[in-house]
């Protein structure tokens, strides 16, 4: 048997597995109205200038500015309306000096003007004039051609996630369809004799199923689309069946359970025996997770999480998802999560060569936020449940002292 637990770090595991791995991004034609959240593979180009023509941004009277250059509540320009530009209308009229239109929000700027003066700083003169009572300076109110987005310019680049106003900014320019990553097809292998599905009153020595439904909702929003493989026995050839489905079928395998050092425990194994060059780390110098496995077989990413959900969530962010995105042609460690400058509630000890994550809750103490410790077990999903965040203590930490301010990155 191959030997277990030359622990890396998980820098070192993260680049040793991303020599082995390199996916390349298959694009595929989606609607952009069904695009959100989904990566671009290809970057959209301006078709056109937005705006193509200039706009008001007010209600008012577009004018020459120069006809208003010291115009004052006690010295007001005097100007001859000659029209009104109609809205989703070309403008029909064309300014010489002395001359303003009536103008709407959204509406084109006429010919020979260059300003717009609110409404609220004019008043009537006469039935064919105004007086303007604040001079307007050149530009002011208008939305120039281009200033938006100018024609051939490169909208978002590729990898970008597809948010509501990005969305809305590719209607804009008439762009309906974009070329998007396909989404990863990841592989959700759960095993154990112990496990049963949710729906069953576990047994003596059993427990319901929990990584299958809580690792494909994370793969779901880390842009890959789950395909559950159901709960796997503890045999040998139960899993290498399933493992070699999954190998065929999908672009990433994760296995939850089965990874530990124990005479049951097949995941290494297996996953040595799917391909070249095979597993890659076997034991991560990070609490919860340490017997992590990562493997690369014909092409495909394999990750052994351990069984205790808090454990495998924790893993799932920090390796999983970061391969989705290598998928979908993303920055691997790019995806934001907010966070939150915190004090600490009290010390948090730990080993040096070891990153903890430490789950926290949140609370408010006279003004300030405060970063409470959720200490449990990995195989207590509770912990995660009660927790708003974590908190990550490096490697070459010996702890956190009590009333230190941290980073809590959120959980969403």
């Amino acid at each position: 048997m191959a030997e277990f637990f030359k622990v890396l770090t998980p820098n070192d595991a993260w680049r040793k597995f991303s020599e082995h791995y390199n996916p390349t991004p298959i694009p595929e034609a989606v609607a952009v109205v069904d695009a959100l959240d989904r990566f671009l593979a290809v970057a959209p180009v301006a078709p056109h200038d937005l705006p193509e023509f200039p706009r008001s941004t007010v209600d008012g009277y577009a004018v020459r500015a120069a006809d208003t250059f010291g115009a004052s509540g006690s010295l007001p320009a005097f100007l001859d309306v000659v029209g009104e530009v109609a809205m989703g209308r070309a403008a029909d009229v064309a300014l010489t000096p002395g001359q303003t239109a009536i103008v709407h929000t959204g509406g084109m700027i006429p010919p020979g003007a260059d300003a717009v003066v609110m409404v609220e700083n004019t008043q009537r003169a006469d039935e064919i004039s105004i007086e303007v009572l604040k001079a307007a300076a050149v530009g002011e109110n208008v939305i120039q051609v281009g200033e938006d987005v100018r024609a051939g310019e490169q909208i978002l680049p590729i990898g970008h996630r597809l948010r509501p106003q990005d969305v809305g900014g590719l209607l804009a320019v008439g762009i309906v369809t974009v070329e998007a990553a396909r989404r990863p097809r990841i592989a959700i292998i759960s095993t154990g004799d112990e496990v049963i599905p949710p729906d069953q009153r576990p047994g003596p020595g059993q427990i319901r199923d929990i990584n299958s439904y809580t690792l494909s909702l994370l793969a779901q929003r880390a842009g890959a689309d789950p395909v559950p493989f159901g709960i796997i026995p503890d045999r040998r050839a139960a899993l290498e069946g399933a493992c070699k489905r999954a190998v065929e079928t999908c672009d990433i395998v994760v296995l939850s359970a089965g990874s530990s050092v124990s005479y049951r425990d097949m995941s290494f194994d297996v996953i040595s025996e799917l391909g070249q060059p095979g597993v890659l780390a076997h034991g991560i110098s990070i609490r919860p997770g340490k017997p992590t496995i990562i493997g690369v077989a014909q092409g495909k990413a394999i990750f052994g999480l351990p069984g205790n959900p808090v454990s495998a969530m924790v893993l799932f962010d920090l390796l999983v998802a970061p391969a989705i995105r290598l998928h979908l042609g993303a920055e691997p460690m790019g995806a934001f999560k907010p966070q939150v400058q915190a004090r600490l509630s009290r010390q948090i000890p730990s080993a040096a060569g070891r990153e903890d994550h430490i789950q926290v809750r949140l609370e408010t103490r006279t003004g300030e936020l405060w970063a409470v410790p959720i200490f449990g077990k990995s195989n207590l999903i509770y912990t995660l449940v009660r927790a708003d965040g974590v908190v990550r203590i490096p490697l070459d930490s010996l702890g956190i002292e009590q009333g230190a301010w941290v980073t809590v990155t959120l959980h969403q």
